[in-house]
């Protein structure tokens, strides 16, 4: 497989380009890999890039966007912070990666059993990490159940990931909210921003 193309970036629509990343994953947990070479995928983009996703993703080590989607270099922009929220730099990247280099889908990804997501549901507080928290945290509030606090933290796994689909919904309307250019190039049909699930147990993305 070669690295993508100005020619062929201009083929991709949105839903081509979610349904690659659907291809890549189904193949990723097949345990397959697309056939490439990535010396000479280092060769063809030496001199460009032109990759068809962005991807907003967690800094968990389980979860590299590129292995979990079987992609190879210059196919996507990958963003990962802890938590996979978004702030004015992170949306400043998904702009350039969009309105400047050309990619067609934006992607929250969250996944289960995130730590970002335990220490939020925990009130975790330590150092620089506890500003990180306070961005994840109405994530926890706007899951109203159970009711129970003594459910409402870190040892309910059940808990914790729907916090994470939440937060991920809430990146989603935030990404909407603070960027324009990101908002009207989605009304304009030029891109789509999704959300979507990794389970650590399966490798199985989840798009919705």
């Amino acid at each position: 497989m070669k690295a993508h193309t100005k020619e062929t970036q201009a083929t991709m629509t949105p839903n081509k380009a979610l349904d690659f990343l659907k291809e890549g994953n189904q193949r990723f947990q097949n345990n397959l890999k697309a056939n490439r070479n990535l010396l000479e995928q280092v060769n063809d983009t030496s001199e460009g890039q032109f990759p068809f996703a962005t991807i907003l993703s967690c800094i968990d080590s389980r979860v590299s966007a590129e292995l979990v989607f079987d992609q190879g270099l210059g196919d996507i922009f990958s963003i990962r912070i802890a938590g996979n929220f978004s702030n004015e730099d992170i949306l400043g990247s998904m702009e350039f990666g969009c309105k400047l280099a050309g990619t067609k889908l934006v992607v929250v990804l969250g996944h289960t059993s995130c730590g970002a997501i335990k220490g939020a549901c925990d009130h975790a507080r330590l150092g620089n990490l506890t500003a990180l928290i306070n961005k994840i945290e109405p994530a926890v509030d706007a899951v109203t159940e159970p009711k129970d606090e003594s459910q409402r933290n870190s040892q309910n796994l059940e808990f914790v990931d729907k916090v994470a689909e939440k937060n991920v919904l809430l990146t989603i309307n935030n990404i909407r909210q603070h960027s324009p250019v990101l908002a009207e190039m989605e009304d304009n049909g030029e891109i789509k921003i999704v959300g979507a699930m990794y389970d650590i147990s399966t490798g199985e993305v989840v798009f919705y």
